[in-house]
């Protein structure tokens, strides 16, 4: 009977990291491939680029929004039963792409699927922590995680391209993500989620959210992301526009940039899976941090010659940045509160994918609109990110935490 229950478990878990990796997965599909999708909007509406680049900035800040206010819901109503509403509400809103044909209609959808990606993606996160057996282990899933993430950004530009090329409109895209949304509903209903371990009776609200704020681990592993993802977002938003026109013996290279990033980041991430399995995150995340300034440093000190090459290879050394910072901000805390820091961490990592490229797009153009200005400003972004990388192997400030958590709790 032990071993029946056992092999139960087992195969109930197993069923949770696949769904957690095919969601991760198809709202990558969406979210990445708004680069693709930008120019065909500025051609079907007569958009400049500002007011285009609403289909990034928009939905950034609705996952933000949904991530500090409604983080708690993962907590309160349960992993399942807020997975199942987030997919739900994302499902019937990529639908409806169909039967509109306004870019304000588009953007109204864009901003209901961030709200939607922000509460399903807040419940996730933290269900991770619930179906592992220690600190460790989260932080290995997080980053296996994160690489089917980066699967799914190199599968939605090429489904939106495929689509554009056979004369079919971008917004088919969504009708393929609800489309696979609803498969993952009806998946999310049969499976059995593990319990979550209460171990404070905090109660699981905003108010109890917006305290988590001011907590240090929360803060600190929050800045974390917030930086990391600026870096990152300069490389899918603004290297093309760094490196449009590109002659000279690595043309190719060039032409396939974005994609090279992408395929070394999801690589990078399966990579880094194994990598904190068996090393000290502490120390991967200050080895890969500086071999990202390394990259940007060179990028913007060697000019384009260098930036073709050295920009997309950064990607490898992102991979294992952002599911480390994350997996480790979360376990710094009870998992009857994974869901509320997640919700934080997520809210300042919108904030950083949002506010990074603007700032970079500002001071471009306030240096006459040349690209490799905003790459010195996320050079100094990637320069802080080290800093506090630097600091946390010096100082380990969230060991002792992560250590009576691991005991506590896994």
């Amino acid at each position: 009977m032990g071993n029946s229950i056992s092999a139960q478990r087992n195969t109930n878990i197993g069923l949770i990291k696949w769904l957690t990796f095919l969601m991760f997965t198809m709202f990558a599909m969406t979210t990445d491939a708004v680069g693709v999708i930008i120019p065909e909007v500025m051609k079907q509406f007569d958009l400049s680029m500002t007011a285009a680049g609403l289909m990034h900035y928009a939905p950034m800040i609705a996952i933000a929004l949904a991530g500090i206010l409604l983080g708690f819901l993962a907590d309160k109503l349960g992993r399942k039963k807020t997975i199942i509403i987030g997919l739900a509400l994302f499902a019937l809103n990529s639908y409806l792409f169909i039967i509109g044909n306004t870019f304000a209609f588009y953007l109204s959808l864009m901003v209901i699927s961030g709200l939607a990606i922000g509460v399903f993606k807040t419940a996730a996160l933290a269900l991770i922590g619930d179906i592992s057996n220690s600190t460790d282990e989260h932080t290995s899933t997080m980053n296996a995680v994160e690489g089917f993430f980066g699967v799914g950004a190199i599968i939605g530009p090429f489904i939106v391209s495929y689509l554009l090329t056979q004369g079919v409109d971008w917004k088919w895209l969504y009708v393929v993500a609800a489309t696979l949304c609803v498969v993952l509903i009806v998946i999310a209903l049969m499976v059995k989620y593990p319990d979550t371990k209460k171990t404070t009776e905090e109660p699981n609200n905003l108010k109890g959210t917006l305290k988590m704020m001011k907590d240090p681990y929360a803060l600190g592993f929050s800045m974390g992301a917030f930086l990391y993802v600026a870096v990152e977002c300069a490389i899918y938003v603004w290297m093309p526009t760094l490196i449009e026109g590109y002659q000279g013996d690595f043309e190719f290279v060039a032409t396939y940039a974005l994609s090279i990033f992408f395929i070394l980041r999801a690589s990078g991430r399966f990579l880094g899976a194994w990598l904190m399995a068996h090393f000290n995150w502490s120390l991967m995340l200050s080895v890969f941090s500086v071999l990202i300034l390394v990259c940007f440093m060179g990028s913007v000190v060697g000019g384009i010659n260098y930036a073709v090459i050295l920009l997309p290879l950064s990607g490898l050394f992102m991979s294992v940045i952002y599911p480390t910072i994350n997996s480790k901000g979360i376990s710094c805390f009870p998992k009857a509160k994974h869901g509320s820091v997640a919700g934080v961490i997520l809210f300042f990592t919108a904030a950083g994918a949002a506010l990074g490229p603007l700032a970079m797009g500002a001071v471009s153009d306030a240096m006459g609109s040349d690209a490799k200005y905003g790459f010195i400003l996320a050079t100094v972004f990637a320069g802080i990110l080290f800093l506090g990388t630097l600091i946390n192997i010096i100082y380990n400030p969230a060991e002792k935490r992560l250590k009576e958590l691991n005991e506590s709790e896994y």
